[in-house]
């Protein structure tokens, strides 16, 4: 297949192709744990529309499949090459077009860095309200291709609410347009909240609309420490009865506060055996945080007395929480959602599953929308190793899922579905709904060449 190698080095500009091992051994791979690890033929840097459009006509011609790819921060195997592929890295297409201050939106190409477009908002009094953990380096066409969520969730909702319209070239090579520069906007199917979350599988996204929201002129986060997870959990559903509407409500579990003070020398676990960190912001931030206090305190929590820099730092370390080891087969961070009013239930199965299997585990999770994640793992060394620890660690795996979708949850709530959730994708979508989603498929790919065995 060194044929299609040498026809986009003879299509692209100079320096636009990269087939040398070790660029192809970067590339190869996002976060996510490898299932099939693969070689792509090569990787390709595409600087504009024109550029992509180039090479997926040569793909189409050829057979070869594209496997777009961002910043590689993906955690469920979305950019995993795949056999006979090319990875499309759009992160050279790092361009804000547009940003208008007036209309409240802003025109980005894909490679555009999250944290930049909020650099570029601010100076306007905007943001982008999207933020994912990895949201320094991760890319707004990446949290476009999943529907990546964030933090801010549980105010400002997923990359899907804030997506207006969007530039995507077809597995033909054309170029459409979707959606609107309004708010409102209702004519025809929604082809764009169709792409969102999409994981390449439909077409390219080479340009991306979004709306901005109001950067808060003021912000209070409230650091609540509970002696037990279950206490911490109700006070999440106590602040929603109080009918408080937090920007971030984020809940971490004693295994995540232990590793925490080991990474970064706090003194977490001497506090409290889990976490609650709540944060309102708005006009209304300091009234809103007042009501947040007294709530958490009645349900037994040492709170925090005032907005305070040491709630602001413990934020910045829950976004760090995963921890600094990327996922393999030793150590899996799972992203399941389940009804808010479930999450002690959940987590109490958790740790069932855990010490039933004998893996570690830590829990952090989104609590104002019922988002969490669990990671479970096992040492790497010594005897626990060889005695099943692997098959250990997919029994806890599976059992996790099975217990998200009994209590209405769904397998993934924001990091996609991509090529490692797969296996699971059965058992939350029954096989009428997955039919008709490979009838869409092929559809927009009938080749089957865009990021083939992802998403459905």
């Amino acid at each position: 297949m060194g044929s299609i190698v040498d026809e986009l080095e003879a299509i692209l500009p100079p320096g636009q192709l990269d087939a040398g091992e070790v660029t192809l051994r970067r590339y190869a791979v996002d976060q996510a744990p490898v299932i099939d690890f693969q070689l792509p033929l090569a990787v390709v840097f595409p600087e504009s529309v024109a550029d992509v459009q180039a090479v997926v006509k040569a793909c189409a011609g050829s057979g070869v499949a594209i496997v777009p790819r961002g910043a590689g921060t993906g955690v469920s195997g979305g950019a995993h090459a795949t056999t006979n592929c090319i990875i499309l890295s759009l992160e050279r297409m790092d361009r804000i077009l547009a940003l208008n201050p007036d209309d409240e939106t802003a025109t980005v190409e894909p490679g555009v860095v999250n944290a930049v477009l909020n650099e570029a908002a601010a100076e306007h009094g905007l943001m982008y309200a999207p933020d994912p953990a990895s949201f320094r380096s991760s890319t707004v066409g990446g949290n476009v291709a999943t529907n990546a969520g964030g933090l801010r969730c549980a105010k400002y909702g997923v990359t899907r609410d804030s997506v207006l319209a969007l530039d995507v070239v077809l597995a033909d090579g054309s170029l459409i347009h979707t959606g609107h520069q309004t708010f409102k906007g209702v004519a025809g199917y929604d082809l764009t909240g169709l792409f969102v979350g999409s994981e390449g599988t439909l077409g390219i996204v080479v340009g991306i609309t979004v709306r901005l929201k109001y950067l808060p002129r003021e912000v209070h986060t409230v650091a609540a420490f509970y002696p037990d997870f279950k206490s911490a959990a109700a006070g999440v559903l106590a602040v929603g009865r109080a009918r408080v509407q937090p920007a971030i409500m984020e809940l971490l579990d004693g295994g995540t506060l232990i590793q925490l003070d080991d990474l970064h020398g706090s003194d977490l676990t001497a506090r409290g055996k889990s976490l609650l960190l709540v944060q309102t912001d708005g006009f209304g931030a300091a009234a809103e945080a007042d009501v947040v206090r007294q709530v958490l305190r009645a349900g037994g929590a040492t709170v925090t007395t005032e907005a305070s820099a040491e709630a602001e730092r413990l934020v910045e370390l829950r976004r760090h929480s995963r921890g600094t080891e990327v996922d393999d087969e030793y150590r899996v961070g799972e992203d399941v959602a389940v009804p808010r009013s479930r999450l002690v239930d959940y987590v109490a199965a958790l740790e069932a599953m855990a010490a039933a299997q004998r893996v570690h585990l830590k829990v952090v999770a989104h609590a104002g929308d019922g988002n969490l994640h669990p990671t479970f793992w096992i040492d790497r060394k010594g005897p626990d190793v060889e005695a099943g620890a692997m098959e250990r660690l997919q029994v806890a795996l599976d059992e996790s899922i099975s217990a998200a979708l009994a209590m209405g949850g769904t397998i993934t709530g924001e990091h996609g579905v991509g090529q490692y959730k797969l296996r699971w994708l059965g058992q939350e979508q029954p096989e009428p709904i997955r039919e008709l989603q490979r009838r869409i498929k092929d559809l927009f790919d009938p080749a089957g060449i865009l990021n083939p065995g992802k998403a459905i």
